[in-house]
């Protein structure tokens, strides 16, 4: 369990967080989105121990993450945007860093390469940007740890690098992980994503499951603009459009016009998923 507790956290004079709180739950994959300069990034390494916060608290697994406690450490990955071009083979490098974390296991770097249709005896620096990122999201999920905190792991990607993604996400997580996404790609994880976290710099806007979410908004793929429309946008043949969901109709869920209907209607949309 991660238990963030009213935090802050600004750089100099400039505030990023303000007053968040927020739970997440063990076995779930959350897609951690908001507009740029909302603090994605600075959340994910409050949350790995990389930053402190200012004010508030944040605990993992019983750990308060800035002590950097060895051995919750060894229970933490964090894979930043931008990966380092290391000056070595691929399979070196796993073989000497995966030795940081107790759960780490080299025959699934190799598997998970294989799956990117990577060569691990290529070297790091050598690789194009796509390639050097399939390695390192290979590194990651190698390493088996119980909270993996993945930043715009497909941005570089290819096509089917994106679908590749996807598949070693399912395969090669552990049961009991917290995995957090931060992506502006909604539609390369649309299917693996849930629950759904949207933030903004003084609030989560909404942090809830996609069952949670589809029971209460009807996503509408129709010809005919509702009158009740919390958003819509004209897509061929018709429109997408938002509302309340009054009916109890099971629909499915586009993240994209969820993202614009919470931030056109932040007020509206925290009433209809308040749990008070």
């Amino acid at each position: 369990m991660i238990k963030i507790g009213n935090i802050d956290f600004s750089y100099g004079n400039v505030p990023c967080l303000e007053k968040i709180s927020l739970n997440l739950e063990e076995g779930k994959i959350y897609g951690l989105l908001g507009e740029n300069g909302v603090g994605k990034t600075t959340l994910l390494t409050l949350l790995c121990g990389l930053k402190k916060v200012q004010a508030g608290r944040i605990e993992v697994d019983g750990f308060d993450p800035c002590k950097r406690d060895p051995e919750f450490l060894a229970s933490q990955f964090y894979l930043p945007d931008e990966v380092a071009p290391v000056n070595a083979r691929a399979e070196a490098f796993a073989k000497e860093n995966g030795r940081f974390w107790p759960e780490f296991s080299f025959d699934k770097f190799i598997e998970i390469m294989t799956i990117f249709e990577m060569d691990p005896r290529q070297k790091m620096n050598a690789m194009s940007a796509g390639q050097l990122k399939k390695t390192w999201i290979s590194f990651a999920l190698a390493c088996s740890t119980k909270n993996l905190y993945l930043d715009e792991p497909t941005n570089g990607l290819d096509i089917p690098s994106k679908a590749q993604f996807r598949k070693a996400i399912m395969g090669y997580t552990r049961e009991d992980s917290i995995i957090v996404i931060s992506t502006h790609q909604v539609k390369d994880l649309e299917n693996i994503i849930d629950p759904i976290i949207i933030l903004d710099k003084r609030d989560v806007l909404l942090n809830a499951s996609v069952q949670e979410i589809t029971e209460k908004l009807y996503f509408d793929y129709g010809t005919v603009l509702n009158p009740d429309s919390l958003y819509s946008e004209q897509v061929p043949g018709g429109f997408i459009q938002v509302y309340p969901n009054a009916s109890g109709e099971e629909s499915k869920i586009n993240i994209e016009a969820l993202f614009n209907t919470v931030h056109k209607h932040k007020e509206t949309i925290k009433g209809i998923f308040s749990h008070e």
